[in-house]
């Protein structure tokens, strides 16, 4: 069994197409996923993504498990399983016949991710880098998206490659490939929970 995971993801054009393939399928294999790597779908933005799961399952291929991947943009409530989330936040249904392991979050954005490789982060933006903006919270899902992106572009204002995230596709692509998926699923559990379903596979 092949996954095919559609990913959130923003911006047009083959080039972006490219950087965003690559950067997840660096940070698949460096997770451990060499012999088993999922392909990888851009879904460009957050409707469109899941459209295209919900075809996927619509229209099932033998030997490959569509998985959905997107930003939980909010707090995920405590009991709320993904599909809930998804429900209350997008009115999102989960199609028939996927089931609950079949979606899965970035808790509360793709950025929190990014900040549980620090080191990587610093050493992306350079000697410019204002770390202080990025403070050391215990629960990095916790901390609302306003705040993780607000954090980001302070920190970076006055580096070569500011994180705008307004027009932040290319950057946060090249910072993707720069992480150690170690880190983020130590820290984060939404990570965690991805990875460990794509090493069942």
């Amino acid at each position: 069994m092949t996954a095919k995971i559609y990913i959130e993801g923003g911006g047009e054009g083959e080039f972006l197409d490219t950087l965003f393939r690559q950067a997840w399928t660096r940070f698949f294999n460096e997770a451990g996923l060499s012999g088993r790597m999922p392909r990888v779908v851009r879904g460009q933005g957050r409707n469109n993504t899941f459209d295209a799961f919900r075809l996927a399952v619509a229209n099932p291929k033998k030997d490959e498990l569509p998985l959905l991947l997107v930003d939980s943009e909010d707090a995920v409530a405590t009991g709320h399983s993904v599909w809930t989330h998804l429900k209350v936040r997008d009115g999102w249904d989960r199609p028939l016949p996927a089931s609950d392991d079949q979606a899965f979050l970035m808790v509360q954005v793709m950025e929190t991710w990014f900040l549980a490789d620090r080191d990587a982060v610093v050493r992306f933006f350079g000697p410019k880098f204002i770390g202080r903006h990025i403070h050391s919270w215990p629960n990095l899902e916790a901390v609302p998206k306003k705040t993780i992106l607000g954090a980001l572009e302070l920190a970076t204002a006055g580096c070569t490659k500011p994180y705008d995230t307004n027009n932040k596709g290319r950057v946060s692509f090249e910072l993707l490939r720069k992480l150690d998926p170690s880190k983020v699923e130590a820290s984060c559990p939404s990570a965690r929970a991805l990875l460990d379903r794509l090493r069942s596979l």
